[in-house]
């Protein structure tokens, strides 16, 4: 027992490191002078020791904490991707002017992005049922209080009361979808639900049940149409850099925790798979229902961002649109579309994260998020409006960017499952999205300046930081095997 405690603490190490992380940001937020930046170089030490010990784990397939938690090579690709969202992070907030309406309180910020990270490792890793739903109120809670960071404008108040609001909601849904699945199959872990599905349940339709509510609390999380709702107008009033962690992260680790459940759960016992199972299956067609999601999903979104006059708003549908994308790997019911999602979603952090990059240096600089405010962009700052495109491009799905790798891998395995339907739709809705993204484009190169507006100045660190992000989305776009291949091979060692 001691020999397993002591494993379980060693291979826990990467979520130890964030626990330390966080208490280093409190001492240093008490003691040290300039608090704001030398909190934030606290934080990014942390986070890079814990880059390490993640990649580290790589090849790793075991469980810990009595089967609670899995360490393997698919935990492993979702830490490092939420790794690299969190530094980013850490990073655009230094440049932030906006966070500094509460400078005062700075410490807190980077202590609560540490902790909804520590609970997003954990989200990705849990195998057991009520750890899944600890670790998603941990994300969560930490989510509303950010949200609301900036609490002296009454839009982000506004922004982490709707959050939390809808939050509870979705917790609800899960938590009582979890707790029927465990009453119909007597397990509290994926690995003994799925067991428990292969040899046969009685009351199929709490079963039912059970499964539509844990799929609508995902779907919030996910920002799943039409569980959307909460998402624009929090992502409109939460600080930028808290929108682009909320639209990136939070999409991450949802999507992990989604794909693990369903994978070990329902995959591998042939209730979503096999409509000749004895069970679920054989009356409602669990893969169609998350394909018309995925299918409404994309559509929806990318018609209501059509009207959009704020461009965080806009972004915020894109995002929406996209989790559409991404789901259409989960009703394939296959490694192959799991492995796309799993791509896809490593380039949408760059080239997401990249969008609000711009939008947060132009916000800095003229005091709007207004689309009108982009006219002549391309005039006044070239180097950022051709960064801007790039990723307004590559979120369009073009070639020679990643986006459009992204989309090719999701479309093929689409179109190996069978499901040509959904590939129409998908690509309907690539379309649509096309004129608002290109609206953006057109505003910033073709309109001219107006004669009141400057250039948006930034410094040399800014433009680094805009290189990293800009480098992969160009770079996976040629040259996209080694992302590729170590998708494939989580998915392989997946469960084993």
């Amino acid at each position: 027992m001691a020999e397993h405690i002591i494993e379980s603490i060693y291979r826990f190490l990467p979520e130890i490191a964030l626990t330390v992380t966080l208490v280093a940001a409190i001492v240093a937020d008490l003691i040290l002078r300039e608090r704001n930046r030398h909190v934030a170089w606290v934080v990014l030490a942390g986070l890079a020791v814990t880059a390490l010990l993640v990649l580290g784990q790589r090849g790793w397939n075991v469980s810990i904490f009595s089967d609670t938690i899995a360490v393997d090579p698919f935990a492993v690709f979702f830490k490092a991707v939420l790794l690299v969202a969190g530094i980013f992070i850490v990073l655009f907030s230094m440049k932030s002017r906006e966070l500094e309406i509460n400078s005062s309180r700075i410490g807190e910020y980077y202590m609560l992005i540490t902790g909804v990270i520590f609970g997003m490792f954990l989200m990705v890793g849990a195998t057991n049922l009520l750890l899944m739903y600890l670790a998603f109120e941990l994300a969560s809670i930490s989510s509303y209080v950010l949200a609301g960071f900036t609490k002296s404008l009454r839009r982000s108040a506004e922004a982490s009361m709707k959050y939390i609001i809808f939050g509870a909601v979705s917790s609800g849904f899960l938590i009582y979808g979890i707790s029927l699945l465990v009453g119909v199959t007597g397990a509290v872990d994926i690995y003994g639900v799925r067991d428990a599905l292969q040899a046969g349940v009685e009351q199929t339709n709490a079963l039912y049940v059970a499964i539509i509510m844990m799929i609508v609390g995902f779907s919030y999380k996910i920002t799943a149409v039409p569980f959307h709702f909460w998402a624009p107008d929090v992502y409109q009033g939460a600080p930028v850099t808290i929108t682009a962690f909320l639209a990136t992260a939070s999409k991450v680790a949802g999507f992990a925790m989604m794909i693990r459940f369903f994978r070990i759960s329902f995959m591998d016992s042939g209730v979503l798979a096999s409509p000749s199972f004895d069970g679920a299956a054989s009356i409602v067609p669990w893969h169609l229902i998350l394909a018309v999601l995925a299918a409404v999903t994309m559509l929806a979104a990318n018609l209501m961002a059509l009207w959009q006059e704020n461009i965080k708003r806009l972004l915020a549908y894109s995002s929406i649109a996209h989790a559409g994308f991404i789901l259409m790997g989960l009703a394939l019911v296959t490694d192959e579309g799991i492995s796309a999602m799993m791509i896809y979603l490593a380039i949408y952090l760059f080239m997401n994260m990249g969008a609000f990059y711009v939008v947060m240096l132009v916000a800095n600089k003229l005091n709007t998020e207004a689309i009108a405010d982009y006219e002549g962009l391309g005039h006044r700052s070239p180097f950022l409006s051709v960064s801007m495109a790039i990723f307004l491009v590559a979120l369009a799905g073009f070639p020679p960017t990643a986006g459009f790798i992204a989309k090719v891998y999701i479309f093929g395995a689409t179109i190996s499952a069978g499901m040509i339907w959904l590939v129409a739709v998908a690509g309907l809705a690539t379309v649509i999205s096309l004129f608002y993204y290109i609206r953006v484009v057109r505003n910033m190169f073709l309109v001219e300046p107006h004669e009141s507006q400057g250039p948006v100045q930034y410094d040399t660190s800014s433009v680094i930081i805009l290189v990293l992000l800009l480098v992969p989305v160009l770079l996976l776009g040629v040259y996209f095997s080694p992302i590729v291949n170590w998708a494939k091979q989580a998915v392989t060692m997946f469960g084993m």
